[in-house]
């Protein structure tokens, strides 16, 4: 019934705007969660991964320049990641600093036990 409406929908732009997206990514892609053991019904856990981020760059006003922009996408990746893994965000840079002070192998962001 949904779809149906979706293929032949009223002429609002709200309605013709969801209609497009529909037609462009395709209907199932939207319900694979249906179908698909696993896949999430929302994005929840992508939305938690970023929120700390866009706080920090709300509050601190971004940077201004390719290099800060470039330092802060490593550095917030690297502790989501670490936070993902359940690893010590600290411990990680003070590992990378140090790596990069003794001309030392850089500590990897890869799972330790995948």
């Amino acid at each position: 019934m949904f779809l149906e409406k979706i293929r032949r929908p009223p002429q609002e732009a709200d309605a013709m705007k969801l209609a497009r997206r529909f037609d462009r990514q395709g209907a199932p892609a939207y319900f694979r969660f249906l179908d698909s053991p696993g896949v999430e019904p929302t994005n929840n856990a992508t939305e938690r991964a970023i929120r700390q981020p866009v706080l920090d760059r709300r509050v601190t006003q971004g940077t201004h320049g390719k290099r800060g922009l470039l330092w802060c996408e490593r550095a917030w990746t690297a502790a989501a990641t670490c936070s993902q893994q359940g690893r010590s965000t600290f411990r990680f840079f003070r590992d990378a600093l140090a790596a990069h002070l003794t001309h030392a192998p850089a500590p990897s962001l890869l799972p330790v036990n995948p």
